[in-house]
């Protein structure tokens, strides 16, 4: 016959009830899980649409330096030095120079703070992630597109984008999902994020166990089910290329 562990009784059980009891239902306290988890979602999806943006525009710049060293030398020298600090200093740091020194003198709402100390920060690692996407397309591409007689710009946009953006998409994915849990450190302007939600429970209720519990838990949820989506979308992605 199946016995709990020693340590596991009924009253373990019950301890477990009464915390989730004081931790969520008491006073409506889910709302603060359900309110954080609409403000770190609203973070992440404006953020990651930023990093694209942004990531986009540096890695073109970039590729066109490379390719003509003579080009865009100050635009290029811009976003070297713009991936250099982004990438060299920790995003928790980004966000309050962004909130506490940046727009300081503004009424700007601290979550556009915060979506945009996230996009600039995620526009960095997009700018390589694309960039080493166009650098994988065969240079013989860009050969075919000039010989057709299109322009360096034309060929660019029009057949190695579209190429080193099918390549670098699951990447893209995998930035939204690790911008997804950066944004736990929003708390430190005062948004009241996922983690700042359960965080809150814990120092009205005096319960540590339960409210970060919960709060790894729905991370964790949200996280695999977009592991899982990303899967299913890189499957595809290999199925279309035998078409």
């Amino acid at each position: 016959m199946f016995q709990f562990p020693a340590f596991i009784s009924m009253s373990f059980f019950s301890d477990v009830g009464d915390q989730f009891y004081q931790s969520f239902i008491e006073d409506g306290r889910y709302m603060y899980i359900v309110e954080g988890l609409g403000a770190t979602l609203l973070i992440t999806v404006f953020a990651v649409l930023i990093g694209v943006v942004l990531g986009t525009v540096v890695s073109l710049v970039k590729v066109a330096h490379n390719n003509n060293p003579k080009k865009l030398r100050i635009a290029n020298g811009i976003c070297s030095l713009y991936l250099t600090i982004i990438r060299g200093t920790p995003v928790v740091v980004q966000l309050m120079i962004m909130y506490y020194v940046i727009l300081s003198a503004t009424n700007v709402d601290k979550i556009v703070a915060a979506i945009l100390a996230f996009g600039i920060n995620s526009g960095a690692y997009v700018a390589e992630v694309i960039r080493s996407g166009i650098m994988s397309v065969d240079r013989g591409q860009m050969e075919a597109g000039r010989s057709l007689g299109l322009s360096q710009r034309t060929t660019m946009v029009k057949i190695i984008f579209p190429q080193a953006l099918k390549n670098v998409l699951p990447a893209i994915g995998n930035e939204f999902i690790s911008l997804l849990k950066e944004t736990s450190v929003a708390g430190y302007i005062g948004i009241q994020d996922l983690t700042k939600g359960g965080d809150i429970i814990r120092s009205q209720t005096y319960l540590a166990f339960m409210p970060l519990i919960i709060t790894a838990l729905v991370y964790l949820v949200i996280v695999v089910g977009l592991s899982a989506l990303l899967t299913k979308f890189e499957r595809w992605l290999r199925r279309s290329d035998y078409r």
